[in-house]
């Protein structure tokens, strides 16, 4: 599985975006998928997952309550729903699929992808 990830950009706080990570391959509604972050000088860190049906989804506390993500396994896609973005927002961030939840959540997902800024700006 190749995972393409798009939809960064810079923000004002308060502001919305929408990641949208794309998948290859026909296996794509057998991972649960998740995504991370990263921010400069700082080490990777969980954001959200979902589950293979996408019954169940996890959040950071951090982001809980102002980010969703979904997912269209006819379309490929994992998406992440950014409201109410912070300045400490502001990293790039990773879509990653598993072949369970409890693999994405605790960050060893098999695929991984490359990545997308975001930037919120106070």
């Amino acid at each position: 599985v190749q995972l393409q990830a798009s939809g960064g950009g810079l923000v004002q706080a308060g502001g919305s975006l929408r990641l949208s990570c794309v998948a290859s391959g026909r296996t794509f509604s057998s991972y649960a998928l998740g995504w991370f972050r990263q921010a400069p000088g700082q080490e990777r860190e969980f954001v959200a997952a979902i589950s293979i049906g996408g019954g169940t989804a996890y959040y950071a506390d951090s982001v809980k309550g102002r980010f969703a993500i979904s997912r269209d396994n006819a379309k490929n896609t994992v998406y992440l729903r950014m409201n109410s973005l912070k300045p400490e927002d502001t990293a790039v961030y990773y879509c990653a699929a598993g072949s369970t939840l409890n693999t994405v959540v605790g960050g060893t997902s098999h695929y991984w992808g490359q990545g997308t800024q975001v930037t919120v700006s106070s």
